[in-house]
């Protein structure tokens, strides 16, 4: 699976998408698409075929009737704390 991770995220999240053997993940900031709008990211994410990692869906959901892009993962906690599990 190809993860993107926005960077609203920290870059560490992907390293460790790496490092859990997720070779084909990238950090918008590593693409040089830093500052980029969400609709503008949309492209290069279907393009590209990534599930995109945001803590920031709203922008790729969608109406209800008309559901956004299935590749998406939005995480609520940060995955680098130190009380997580």
């Amino acid at each position: 699976m190809k993860f993107l991770i926005d960077e609203c995220l920290s870059p560490q999240l992907a390293k460790m998408a790496i490092e859990k053997g997720h070779d084909e993940t990238s950090h918008i900031v590593w693409m040089k698409k830093g500052g980029l709008e969400d609709w503008e990211l949309k492209p290069i994410i279907l393009e590209g075929d990534w599930t995109f990692v945001t803590k920031n869906s709203v922008d790729f959901r969608g109406p209800k009737d008309k559901p956004g892009h299935q590749g998406t993962i939005c995480r609520r906690r940060h995955p680098c704390r130190a009380d997580l599990p």
